[in-house]
């Protein structure tokens, strides 16, 4: 997949991309992200707007990254989590949020396999988010 970023994605780009989807969010949908764990509704309902208008993962791929280091920064503020690179080769971009006890998670990847329809949309944020911070004893 052919990103076009404004920065190079870098594990201290992604707060700069989770400001960004925050200030595009209210621009276009007149939604508030604030941080908060229970805003991942929020972004599942901009994600169900964009399945039932049929586009892709490669159409919104800029936009599915932004709101992937959004639910990252969601992790790294509430859970403890830091950014960094992975090599990991099956991940859809090279950064993890990487929680106390070295647990990565990929919120990144976790955005796009809820647009993705060719998975059955995956599992919700908001459950994914419960379950690494369940696996984490540092999280709220």
């Amino acid at each position: 997949m052919q990103l076009h970023l404004k920065h190079p994605l870098e594990p201290d780009s992604a707060p700069r991309f989770a400001a960004v989807i925050v200030e595009a969010a209210a621009d276009i949908s007149g939604v508030e992200l604030d941080y908060g764990p229970a805003s991942l509704d929020l972004v599942e309902g901009i994600l169900a707007g964009f399945r039932t208008d049929g586009v892709t993962c490669e159409e919104m791929a800029e936009s599915l990254v932004a709101f992937g280091c959004y639910v990252g920064e969601i992790l790294a503020r509430h859970a403890g989590g830091t950014w960094h690179r992975t090599t990991d080769a099956l991940a859809v971009v090279p950064l993890v949020v990487r929680l106390p006890g070295a647990r990565e998670c990929r919120p990144v990847d976790w955005v796009f396999g809820r647009l993705d329809t060719s998975t059955g949309a995956g599992a919700g944020l908001r459950e994914q988010y419960a379950a690494a911070v369940a696996a984490d004893p540092a999280g709220e």
